[in-house]
């Protein structure tokens, strides 16, 4: 059978393109044609190069991963690794969908008669049947998308909490948020978020009020039985979060708190409550951020 090199490479950059493009809506990242075409190129001329070369290094599976890192990061430029990491998930997974969706076509259209040689498919098909398998895979991940956003419900992961702080308690309504990793940077005690506002009874208003010029090192406003009663049970807390790139969280240790869940109660003694001066969930139905707790 005869392999058109060009065949190859337009096939490839058709699929890498849409789906980078999936990629980037599936994880609402802003999306540039150009770059995605790059990208897309890049994608194809590995897959020509791969298919010449036919050498087991080249088209193994450390330069495959390799490939998809390259093409993300170009696709989309983000530094951050866990979103690269997020990012890389979904481009396999988009992949895997829309592999099977097209292969699957090919298989019906083709009754049976296909091989892979070299990575590549090979078959008495066209584009157009590639294409034909890309768009109904799409569309079986965008309905089951769907399908699982609407029996998860964000209500599903509020709970109510309660902290206690120098024998004193507060209950509030609080959200786990498994992307929430925000930690003490020396201890590596988690930390909870919770808006300051609601610590009032809990912690003087003294902390409260002047915690902006605590994070910055000034204590005179800070009266001495205050200082010494709540100065080694604060932290400062580093975060990229929140709205803010480089931010700063004023910490207070606290005694324990308890996390109702569906069928019990846990209660965690190593936490460290961060003081957020504003609303966390601008509709009020949560006040506190969770993360993964132990």
């Amino acid at each position: 059978m005869t392999i058109y090199l060009d065949v190859i490479f337009l096939e490839n950059l058709i699929l890498n393109f849409i789906i980078l493009l999936a990629v980037g809506i599936e994880t609402k990242t802003k999306i540039k044609f150009i770059k995605i075409t790059l990208s897309s190129i890049v994608g194809s001329t590995y897959a020509v190069i791969a298919y010449m070369l036919n050498n087991s290094f080249f088209n193994g599976i450390f330069m495959k991963i390799l490939l998809s890192v390259v093409m993300i990061y170009i696709a989309y430029e983000t530094n951050n690794v866990k979103k690269l990491l997020k990012m890389i998930l979904y481009f396999y997974l988009t992949s895997f969908a829309f592999g099977g969706g097209a292969l699957a076509l090919i298989y019906i259209v083709n009754t049976g008669k296909i091989s892979i040689q070299n990575g590549i498919i090979q078959g008495n098909y066209t584009i157009l049947t590639i294409m034909m398998g890309v768009i109904i895979a799409f569309i079986v991940l965008i309905m089951a998308f769907r399908l699982i956003k609407s029996k998860i419900s964000k209500k599903d992961f509020i709970c109510n909490i309660e902290i206690k702080i120098e024998e004193k308690n507060i209950s509030t309504k609080a959200m786990i948020d498994t992307g929430n990793l925000l930690k003490e940077p020396i201890t590596n005690i988690p930390v909870v978020v919770v808006e300051s506002n609601l610590l009032k009874n809990i912690i003087p208003n003294e902390i409260l009020e002047n915690i902006d010029s605590i994070l910055g090192g000034d204590l005179s406003k800070i009266p001495e039985n205050i200082k010494n009663q709540y100065f080694l049970k604060m932290r400062v807390i580093p975060f990229t979060s929140l709205g803010k790139e480089n931010g700063m969280l004023l910490g207070i240790k606290a005694q324990e708190i308890k996390i109702e869940e569906v069928n019990e109660t846990r209660k965690i003694e190593k936490v460290i409550i961060g003081l957020y001066n504003k609303k966390i969930n601008k509709r009020g139905e949560y006040h506190a951020l969770i993360g993964l707790l132990p």
